[in-house]
């Protein structure tokens, strides 16, 4: 199997079997489309919804945002045969994994519920919020999904300085 990596600010779509989308999420955002009509699915990863009132934002920085980035994907989606009106998606990540950084991941899940509501696209899986990274492995071909919490690794032991006369042993 064919395994494609999305990171920030990318989108794709995919209308083979045999390959993965696969991503790594915080606080950011993923949505999977896929229409089961035409065999085809679309991944994005955005890292922010919108930008804030009065930001000025370069061009090249949009697909950054979700808002930019969710109109990328459908219409990817819809230029490789897929029909809107077909699309359903799946949602994961936006959780809150650093507290000091107030609730970026919150934020976005939301957007991404509101947009797909407001878009009358069909929520099909949510997994959002929390605080715990994840990976998102996606079928397009078949729109089947997978998400795996990360949770914190144990740390490696790490060697123990022991002081000598004139070695110094670790």
């Amino acid at each position: 199997m064919r395994r494609v990596s999305i990171i920030q600010g990318e989108h794709r779509v995919i209308a083979e079997p045999e390959v993965m989308l696969t991503t790594v999420l915080g606080s950011c955002v993923a949505v999977c489309l896929h229409d089961s009509v035409a065999r085809l699915g679309g991944m994005n990863h955005f890292l922010l919804g919108e930008p804030t009132a009065g930001h000025d934002v370069r061009p090249e920085e949009m697909q950054r945002y979700g808002v930019h980035a969710m109109e990328l994907l459908i219409n990817a989606m819809m230029q490789a045969g897929a029909k809107r009106e077909r699309l359903c998606g799946h949602l994961y990540g936006g959780a809150n994994i650093v507290a000091g950084l107030g609730a970026i991941g919150s934020s976005n899940a939301e957007f991404a519920r509101r947009f797909m509501q407001t878009e009358g696209l069909e929520v099909r899986h949510c997994d959002l919020g929390g605080t715990s990274a994840r990976k998102v492995e996606f079928l397009p071909f078949d729109g089947k999904v997978r998400s795996i919490k990360v949770t914190d690794a144990p740390l490696e032991q790490r060697p123990q300085r022991i002081a000598t006369n004139d070695v110094e042993l670790f």
